[in-house]
């Protein structure tokens, strides 16, 4: 029987994941790629943004390797294949670049999702509430435990959902 940590852990990365793909289903490429103003961030460039931070941040919380570069992701989405940015500090041109190719690969963001979000379970499921306490990073003072670095996890992913899926709104009134 899972914990209770694990329960809680699990539904918070699912409402992730039907907020990004409720985000994405049905865009065209135009769509997943127009911004709002000129250095807005589009539907296509959030998704992919907030899924390379689930992505790089898990992996690293359970010592795990990424699926972004074990699955080959960024080749497939034509760019570099020794790509690893997850989108901080991106400047306006770096968005359009990176927005502009993974939205043209169709089903491939959501896919990429899926595939993160699989494997965030396959690790958050077995959590223990003791397990909460471990320390994953030390660069910062305090150093941050694995719950902390879930917790942070989930809050930027979720804002960055809501943002995709308020911009779906705006571009399909």
């Amino acid at each position: 029987m899972a914990s209770a940590s694990a329960e809680l852990l699990t539904d918070a990365f699912g409402r992730i994941r039907e907020t990004v793909l409720a985000a994405v289903s049905g865009l065209t490429p135009d769509q997943l790629t127009r911004r709002l103003d000129p250095d807005a961030n589009p539907v296509g460039w959030l998704a992919w943004h907030l899924t390379r931070v689930q992505d790089d941040h898990i992996a690293a919380a359970f010592g795990a390797g990424q699926v972004w570069t074990d699955g080959g992701w960024a080749t497939r989405f034509g760019l570099p294949g020794d790509m690893v940015e997850i989108g901080y500090g991106h400047t306006s041109a770096q968005v359009a670049d990176v927005a502009a190719k993974v939205s043209a690969a169709g089903e491939l963001l959501a896919e990429y999702h899926e595939a993160t979000h699989a494997q965030t379970i396959k690790h958050v499921s077995s959590i223990t509430d003791a397990d909460l306490s471990r320390v994953v990073d030390r660069s910062w003072t305090p150093a941050v435990t694995l719950g902390v670095r879930l917790v942070s996890v989930i809050n930027d992913c979720m804002q960055h959902a809501g943002q995709a899926a308020f911009v779906r709104g705006i571009l399909l009134r």
